[in-house]
């Protein structure tokens, strides 16, 4: 394996000279380059590195002075990128401040060695006592124990140490990494691992000793605790949806929300007390409303642009098509019921879509049809603090083309001849967002927001669930009005008051 070594060093004159003669023959004997940077120090860091690779340095060194001061992360960015682009196969970031001992570098480089990690991180925290013993100050011990309880808590990891700047990584994992776009300041190694996390690399920890010796620490605590807090939540809530994914993903393809206050759940209350139907699911995904509708006595056609493993076990009849184009005439005709689940959104001309529904149904036929509020109070605070941006999922789903109101969703539908005949309304997506409303917080979250749907539906509403039919008799006036109430909505939680904007 090619291995190399990054220093990076910012004012480290006294001490670099120190962590490269402490660099032992065996592992020189294993490195490709040790790749020192210094960051514009203000200091002769740079002087005293040239002097040493001049004098004939037994390490196969390389002495970088960067034109401006790229910050700690800025550092590490122009030093991972030179590693990929220069073949390495490993890089071991070393600080030059002498904090940490290159004398158990191999112990950094073995679970990479054995292709058991990815990345790999010494912790002063794995021997109990040990950070204490070494020096490490009673302040930054708590912050660190206090900050990495907070960390694994948010993330399920369950790290000893989130803090220590003594790492090893497998530079083509690095390289599927977006740490370009990473902080440049000291968080920059805690978004390194939470990317690590989000991408499923494994990541392992070697016990190193602490050293805490005369050197300047350049870090200001109360703003790193913050930006790693930040970071933290960042990325759970990137795990639920929320963000552009770059610190965490949402694993799934498809988020089925069966709970029922959620979109899925109400579509199902609305199909569960009718006799078997045939239904076609437009936009199915890998399946689970249609299996769920099975269970209820329905026939379901589902139809989509991927076919999602185990998707045709979880329908009768599954026909792969771009929705963008039409339904297909291999999917049929003559259904009861066309569902239409957080699909409308997705096509550029949804009135078509809807039309060619429409045509589907057979004589008393309905559509049930469901799309996010883009005047939900999420979308509109983001837009009024200049903030707007997509995300993976929700109301600002990255794959939105088409943005609706309650109000432009029912004028969509009925300039193509449909007309509603039951409404709901759905609240935040919990279940999605991993929070449990059984009890707790997340229960007192859940009654709360439900409240304030009924007061305010078109501000805190998060989809909009409308039932339509092709018959003018069923027509009723007050659904045909969306700031009257509702009156078919049968729960008493949700019953829609006069509409406050």
């Amino acid at each position: 394996m090619k291995v190399g070594v990054l220093v990076v060093a910012y004012n480290a004159e006294t001490t670099l000279v120190d962590v490269l003669d402490r660099i032992g023959p065996d592992i020189r004997e294993q490195l490709v380059e040790v790749l020192v940077q210094d960051d514009h120090s203000t200091d002769d860091t740079f002087v005293v590195a040239s002097a040493y690779l001049h004098r004939g340095s037994p390490l196969p060194l390389t002495v970088v002075r960067h034109p401006a001061n790229l910050g700690y992360g800025g550092n590490q960015k122009a030093g991972y990128t030179y590693a990929i682009n220069h073949g390495w196969d490993v890089v071991v970031l070393l600080h030059g401040d002498g904090q940490y001992a290159p004398e158990v570098m191999e112990d950094l480089l073995a679970p990479i060695r054995d292709g058991r990690a990815d990345a790999v991180f010494g912790s002063r925290m794995l021997t109990k006592g040990a950070a204490r013993e070494g020096g490490m100050p009673l302040y930054k011990y708590v912050g660190n124990r206090i900050l990495t309880t907070f960390q694994n808590g948010v993330t399920g990891l369950r790290l000893s140490e989130w803090h220590s700047g003594y790492r090893a990584y497998r530079v083509s994992a690095l390289a599927e990494l977006p740490f370009v776009g990473n902080s440049d300041g000291f968080d920059f190694d805690t978004e390194i691992i939470l990317e690590l996390h989000a991408a499923g690399k494994a990541i392992a920890e070697v016990p190193i000793p602490t050293y805490y010796g005369d050197e300047i620490c350049h870090v200001n605590g109360l703003a790193y605790a913050r930006d790693i807090a930040i970071d933290t939540l960042r990325h759970r809530f990137g795990r639920t949806g929320f963000g552009g994914g770059r610190l965490g993903r949402v694993a799934e393809p498809y988020a089925y929300k069966p709970s029922a206050h959620s979109s899925h759940g109400r579509v199902l209350q609305m199909m569960e007390h009718r006799p078997p139907l045939r239904v076609l699911d437009v936009g199915c995904g890998p399946g689970w409303m249609a299996e769920a509708l099975i269970r209820q006595g329905h026939h379901v056609t589902g139809v989509d642009l991927a076919e999602e493993p185990g998707v045709r076990e979880r329908t009768d009849n599954f026909v792969r098509a771009d929705l963008e184009l039409g339904i297909p005439d291999d999917v049929g005709a003559n259904f009861d019921v066309v569902i239409a689940a957080d699909v409308i959104e997705h096509v550029r001309r949804p009135e078509q879509l809807l039309a060619d529904m429409m045509h589907r149904l057979t004589a008393g036929g309905t559509i049930i049809a469901s799309v996010p509020n883009i005047s939900h109070w999420y979308p509109r605070g983001r837009t009024a603090l200049g903030l707007f941006d997509y995300d993976q999922r929700g109301i600002l789903d990255s794959t939105h083309v088409r943005f609706f109101t309650r109000r432009s969703f029912t004028r969509l539908a009925k300039q193509v001849g449909l007309q509603p005949v039951a409404r709901r309304h759905t609240g935040l997506p919990f279940d999605a967002l991993g929070v449990g409303t059984e009890r707790g917080i997340g229960r007192a979250g859940a009654l709360v927001d439900r409240l304030l749907v009924r007061l305010w539906p078109t501000m805190f509403a998060y989809q909009f669930v409308y039932e339509y039919d092709l018959n003018p008799a069923l027509d009723d006036p007050t659904l045909d009005d969306p700031t009257l109430d509702d009156p078919m909505l049968d729960d008493p939680m949700l019953d829609v008051a006069p509409d406050a904007g």
